[in-house]
């Protein structure tokens, strides 16, 4: 279903200056000067993914776990197309719908209702289709009565609860998910959570990222561990999550 194949994804963390005649004029002239602007860009660059191999079945749920800055989200933008790989190569067998980041298809002068056309045109969803969820969206969003109040007006919890609404109201082939059990009210979050139970049960392919060891061992099959880029280790959920703890916390971990 999804293969990832030696991916490695390299950022420049320099902030880079603008262009002028006058430096590159003295660039030109002065090999002292491009001497230690090529060291400086060399000294800014971070590999966020190093090399990284895994292969994901038609069905499997895949667990990403790591500390902040391991690469997760940056693998999940990959995988879904947001990001191009500076090296190594990803195939992707079926449609992906991505809720890495809630509401970014989202134009905030709109009102809910628009965005709802806005934003699943964006996910691909035809005309027809939106209208025929609309009520079900709608339902699922528990924003009926704010239908018509530009999103601007929204807090965080109610823009996540529209975006998650419309990006379910399918069931997709391949589901990337960014940490969006933990959105909105605690009502929401359960109902969010049985949601994503069907959708696994259902046949959908997923590929995601949480903090909470808790979802990752009950939701997924498989779990990658990533730090600092690379991977430490792929196995069973209890094995790696056990290990993960461990390594973080120097305990044992129990579940809660």
């Amino acid at each position: 279903m999804i293969n990832i194949e030696n991916v490695s994804m390299r950022f420049n963390l320099g902030i880079e200056k603008g262009f002028s005649i006058k430096q590159g004029f003295i660039d030109f002239f002065d090999p002292k000067s491009r001497k230690k602007k090529k060291e400086l860009k060399k000294k800014n660059m971070f590999w966020a993914l190093k090399n990284i191999s895994f292969h994901i079945d038609k069905g499997e749920v895949v667990g990403l776990i790591g500390s902040n800055g391991a690469g997760k989200s940056t693998l999940l933008k990959v995988v879904s197309g947001v990001m191009k790989p500076t090296k190594g190569k990803i195939q992707v067998n079926g449609a992906i719908s991505p809720m890495i980041e809630l509401g970014a298809g989202f134009d905030d002068e709109l009102t809910a209702r628009e965005n709802i056309f806005l934003n699943g045109s964006i996910l691909g969803y035809k005309k027809e289709l939106l209208e025929e969820k609309f009520d079900e969206i709608v339902e699922f969003s528990e924003l009926k009565d704010f239908l018509d109040v530009p999103i601007k007006n929204f807090s965080s919890g109610m823009v996540a609860k529209l975006a998650f609404s419309i990006a379910t109201i399918v069931d997709p082939e391949i589901l990337i998910v960014d940490e969006i059990l933990s959105v909105g009210d605690i009502k929401f979050q359960e109902k969010s959570k049985k949601k994503m139970m069907e959708l696994i049960k259902g046949g959908t392919t997923v590929l995601y990222v949480s903090h909470s060891l808790e979802s990752i061992e009950k939701l997924c099959t498989k779990v990658v561990w990533l730090e600092h880029g690379e991977i430490v280790d792929i196995g069973k959920p209890s094995k790696i999550c056990r290990e993960y703890y461990k390594k973080q916390l120097g305990k044992e971990y129990k579940k809660s």
